[in-house]
């Protein structure tokens, strides 16, 4: 019989090993978390308990489940176009004023998930483009993540019903996607072109990601320590070029972690400019 219980030791040593290697804070009372998001795991690697899981991940003697266990961890649910108006800021202020530039420009979604903030860029910046032709002929869209499962999802760009059904239109879906095997709908290869994927922890260095004009980095904050925030948040100013945009997620803030941006007000809607 499978045991789901954990000690107190074994999740203690766990939160530690999880914030060493992603950032991740999971707190005193996530147990329920860690069950729910690793019990698939236990029976997928023949283990007897939760337990003997964590204790095996944090040995360091097997790659496998070390990925396995961090992309459990790492992995969260996300929609398309979320919280709407980052979208509407985006089409609205940020790309005509970098159209005005006349020159190509990249735009990073961090911790991209399943694809859906990435692809949804994407699918903003093919709708000005069909409304403004000619605007913005040069663009790239790098979008990371931890997870190399998650990775592999996007780069497919299959998905089913339900999460087509997160916050999809139904005029995007028919113009942007086109009926797959699986039942599911693909993402078309317009909005694929747009959109690179790769591997990069938020903790490690940006660099060779190169400089960006704006950065999605949306409800990613909220699951680190005050001092990963600062960290990131100083690596996130140094990889945007000079007044380019960081957009976070609707509940976190700079306030007390970052002194390089200015806030910009949008109604609706709060933006980060680098000063």
């Amino acid at each position: 019989m499978t045991t789901l219980t954990v000690n107190d030791q074994d999740y203690h040593d766990f939160c530690h090993y999880l914030e060493a290697q992603c950032g991740i804070v999971l707190g005193d009372n996530k147990q329920y978390l860690v069950r729910s998001r690793l019990s698939p795991l236990i029976k997928r690697f023949g283990m007897e308990s939760l337990s003997a899981l964590l204790q095996l991940t944090l040995s360091g003697r097997n790659r496998e489940v070390r990925v396995a266990v961090v992309d459990a961890m790492t992995t969260n649910e996300t929609l398309w176009f979320r919280d709407g108006y980052p979208y509407t800021v985006l089409a609205d202020k940020v790309l005509p004023e970098l159209a005005a530039k006349r020159r190509p420009f990249k735009i990073w979604s961090a911790a991209s998930s399943s694809g859906q903030e990435p692809y949804s860029i994407a699918m903003t910046i093919l709708e000005q483009q069909q409304k403004r032709p000619g605007l913005l002929p040069n663009i790239q869209i790098t979008a990371t993540d931890i997870s190399q499962t998650m990775l592999d999802m996007c780069r497919e760009g299959v998905y089913d019903q339900l999460a087509l059904s997160r916050g999809l239109s139904t005029a995007r879906r028919k113009l942007f996607f086109e009926p797959h095997a699986s039942g599911g709908m693909m993402v078309n290869p317009r909005v694929k072109q747009l959109v690179s994927f790769r591997s990069q922890n938020l903790k490690e260095s940006y660099v060779l990601l190169g400089k960006f004009d704006v950065i999605f980095c949306r409800n990613v904050l909220i699951y680190f320590s005050a001092e990963t925030k600062i960290k990131v948040l100083n690596q996130l100013a140094a990889s945007l070029n000079p007044g380019g945009y960081l957009f976070l997620g609707a509940s976190e803030s700079l306030t007390g972690l970052c002194d390089k941006f200015e806030m910009v007000r949008c109604n609706p809607g709060i933006i980060y400019k680098l000063k």
